[in-house]
């Protein structure tokens, strides 16, 4: 399984937030595409619009372990995909903004 960190994200990924929606809407990076992984296979299509031709999806959660699932089954579908180690919980420790629903400072849950 390809990992990568935080730090690793490229501006051209496309970071793909797995959580559920109440995680979701306490907090999330600003550009992240959020589709949850309950919810994933029937949305699968929102995903393919976003990735450029080429184009590498990063996935992330709060800590890691659903993200490597769904990492997982992207590989198998034949996209480029990696899990961001330490998910959410490395995004904010790492100091990376996190927002609310309404662009406020938001959580981590």
């Amino acid at each position: 399984m390809p990992t990568i960190g935080v730090g690793d994200i490229a501006d051209g990924d496309v970071l793909l937030d797995v959580r559920e929606a109440d995680e979701w809407e306490a907090g999330h990076a600003a550009a992240a595409l959020h589709i949850p992984m309950s919810e994933f296979v029937a949305r699968y299509g929102e995903l393919t619009e976003a990735v450029s031709e080429g184009g590498r999806v990063s996935v992330i959660c709060r800590s890691g372990g659903r993200s490597a699932q769904v990492a997982m089954y992207l590989l198998q579908q034949g996209l480029d995909a990696v899990n961001v180690d330490g998910g959410m919980a490395a995004w904010a420790a790492e100091g990376r903004p996190v927002v609310d629903d309404e662009g406020r400072p938001g959580a981590v849950v």
